[in-house]
């Protein structure tokens, strides 16, 4: 069973950082790609940041520049540094990790994590 575990959420000022930590009960390696979606009250969840087995990457078009999404495979761990945070950036922030063995294709989730920027 794919367990992922996030955490690095909080309250913080605009213009203040957070880093994200998803930590993965197994190999990373293991997954297609992994990423960090969110969603804001009233909005639809969206993909912040994705990155793939090839360490391929990319972003909303609201957090280039921001936000980097990066991995650690020693760790099983993937990231998300948060930079220049903005009140809009405010939302429960999802780990995304997608497998697809056998012609089928698998989703896993965190459990969110609460991002607050205070303006």
């Amino acid at each position: 069973q794919v367990q992922l575990v996030e955490s690095g959420g909080g309250l913080v000022q605009a213009g203040g950082s957070l880093r994200l930590s998803c930590a993965a009960s197994g190999s990373i390696r293991s997954f297609n790609a992994m990423g960090w979606y969110r969603q804001a009250p009233g909005k639809q969840r969206e993909l912040v940041a994705g990155i793939t087995s090839g360490d391929n990457t990319n972003y909303a078009d609201s957090v280039k520049g921001r936000f980097t999404i990066s991995r650690d495979n020693a760790k099983n761990t993937v990231y998300l540094q948060m930079n220049s945070l903005k009140p809009e950036d405010t939302a429960v922030y999802y780990c995304n990790a997608r497998a697809t063995p056998f012609l089928r294709t698998y989703d896993y989730w965190g459990q969110g994590t609460q991002v607050t920027v205070s303006s």
